[in-house]
Order: structure tokens, then sequence, then C-alpha cells
């Protein structure tokens, strides 16, 4: 099975930031995201930081997640388009 990367990017003036993850590294990511909010020197403010935090979440699909859309699936009939 192929390793899926995401990539999440912000731009803010002249300073670019991109990050690229998996899940394996999805906690050192959000990490990350805390230690450039804290550091002065960087245009990256503790709102950038969680508005990347909520997006790096939504790519992460759990086992219930998937579970669920399975489910969701196997319950579809076509009258449900009808």
């Amino acid at each position: 099975m192929e390793k899926e990367v995401n990539v999440l990017a912000l731009v803010k003036g002249e300073e670019k930031f991109i990050f690229l993850f998996d899940d394996e590294n999805r906690d050192e990511t959000l990490r990350q995201l805390a230690r450039f909010a804290a550091n002065p020197d960087l245009d990256f403010s503790w709102y950038d930081a969680a508005m990347l935090s909520r997006k790096i979440r939504e790519t992460v699909i759990t086992e219930f997640d998937e579970i669920s859309a399975s489910e969701e699936f196997d319950s579809i009939s076509i009258d449900d388009f009808a």
C-alpha cells in the first residue's frame, strides 16, 4: 500500500510555509506549528497555527470514519437517487 503524503501551505507576505506530512508524523507537524507560532522572528501567528492544525486534523481519516463511510455506502440503494 502506498503511503499518502499531505501538503499544507501558507503564504504570508514574503514568507512561505509548506508542510509535508503523513499519518505517522502528523503529531510532530502539529508541534512544529506551535514552535513556528512561538517564534517572534516569523510572521506566523497562533491564529495561523490554529487554522492549519484544523486542516491537518481534517485530513486524517480515522478507522471509525472508514467503518462509518463503508456502512453508509452499504446502506445506499438506487431508490435513494430517484
